[in-house]
């Protein structure tokens, strides 16, 4: 560790909520102590991985540092040992493709594509309720644009009805931003909010896969519940952790990536009427929102075995912090990282991962940002921030809660 280095900086959700990410100090971690050790209150020791290179090649080797013992900086009450879990994100080799492969089908690029049009459908219906002719108007970009998007798409390819949406929309708020207590009922702890909203999740699609095992339709539910895994039905379980990461995740990222996407534009103006005169730099654009936002900031691995890492001896068990984030802005590997650029070519960010675990819902969220930024292109004649932006209460993910903007949208 270095030692001015405050290691609150880099695990207190309140500092992430006030200053945003702590780039300051990676950007000195990823200089001057790449892999280093913290020791912060309340929470294991852990080291702090920062550098590109790094993150990739720990994310690369899936057994050497494992996901099985959680993906999050565990408390100092919580020991390195293997957590039961049907995520696929908390699942090592060789149970983890199998797994996976039975959802993987309805994310692939041209299973993605095959379904553009519904999405089009979805983004062009938020617009218009958001739409204000020739006047300007003002509201909460995040309520009105970047939320209903992700969670009615994931929600559409689950097969949840409509009037339901609400429903995940909020327990999902809940479960992510427990920390936060904008997200908490009176009288609850972060705890007791997080186990409530999980609880309360989960029952919900406990009824629903019992509603399409009597009446299948064609959605991801059905799919499930079709399928085989090592010859046998998916168990419950197998079906209900991942059907609610894939409405956490796929809510929560992306509403952030298209949130940060906004703002990054609204500071980057020139940015902005590029693209309105260059709207074939789109794809690119998006993949420079997502290294810019970096909607999760890091996830942990736990070492299987001693190791050295840049000289630093890893012991069997201890954690490691992959930063994204802050590999997202290495030096060394993007010119000018600290710069907004709608045309970086190459732009080897780790937004969605990489390898084993990069994440199954990318191809939908690229989809989904391409499509409600070309709507904004379009039909967005002015927009600036028209209050203070506020953010998550969170470590793990860089969200931003409140974007008020004053806006005309034809």
């Amino acid at each position: 560790m270095i030692p001015d280095v405050d290691p609150l900086d880099l695990v207190d959700p309140e500092r992430f909520a006030r200053n945003g990410y702590p780039h300051a100090v990676w950007t000195r971690l990823r200089r001057e102590a790449p892999v280093a050790h913290f020791a912060p209150p309340g929470l294991r020791p852990f080291w702090a991985i920062t550098k590109h290179a790094d993150v990739a090649a720990i994310l690369s080797q899936p057994l050497r540092f494992s996901s099985e013992y959680g993906i999050l900086l565990a408390r100092t009450d919580q020991p390195p040992v293997r957590i039961r879990s049907e995520m696929i994100v908390m699942i090592d080799p060789p149970r983890h493709r199998p797994l996976r492969k039975l959802a993987s089908p309805r994310f692939t690029p041209r299973a993605v594509q095959a379904r553009r049009a519904d999405i089009e459908r979805i983004a062009s219906r938020i617009l218009d309720d958001a739409a204000t002719g020739d006047a300007t108007s003002e509201c909460d970009f995040v309520e009105r644009i970047a939320a209903p998007l992700p969670i009615a798409v994931i929600s559409w390819i689950l097969g949840v009805p409509g009037e339901d949406w609400e429903l995940l929309f909020r327990w999902t708020n809940e479960v992510i931003g427990h920390d936060d207590p904008e997200f908490r009922r009176a009288g609850e702890t972060a705890a007791q909010t997080y186990r409530r909203a999980r609880g309360e999740l989960r029952a919900y699609l406990e009824r629903l896969i019992e509603q399409r095992r009597s009446h299948p339709g064609d959605d991801l539910v059905s799919q499930l519940l079709r399928s085989e895994l090592d010859g046998a039905p998916p168990t419950r379980d197998q079906i209900v952790e991942n059907c609610e990461l894939l409405i956490e995740a796929g809510n929560e990222t992306t509403r952030n990536a298209i949130s940060g996407g906004l703002l990054a534009l609204c500071e980057h103006r020139e940015a902005w009427q590029r693209l309105r005169s260059h709207p074939e730099l789109l794809p690119s654009a998006v993949e420079e929102i997502l290294r810019w936002v970096t909607p999760i900031i890091y996830f942990t691995r736990t070492a299987t075995e001693d190791c050295l890492l840049r000289g630093e001896k890893i012991r069997a068990g201890e954690q490691l912090a992959l930063y994204f984030a802050s590999a997202n802005r290495d030096e060394e590997m993007f010119d000018d990282p600290f710069s907004f650029h709608i045309d970086r070519r190459p732009n080897r960010h780790l937004a969605f991962g990489m390898s084993e675990h990069v994440c199954m819902g990318a191809h939908v969220a690229r989809v989904e940002l391409e499509t409600v930024f070309r709507h904004l292109l379009r039909r967005l004649q002015h927009f600036e921030v028209s209050g203070p932006v506020e953010r998550l209460r969170s470590i793990v993910n860089g969200g931003i809660k409140h974007l008020p903007i004053r806006y005309r949208l034809t």
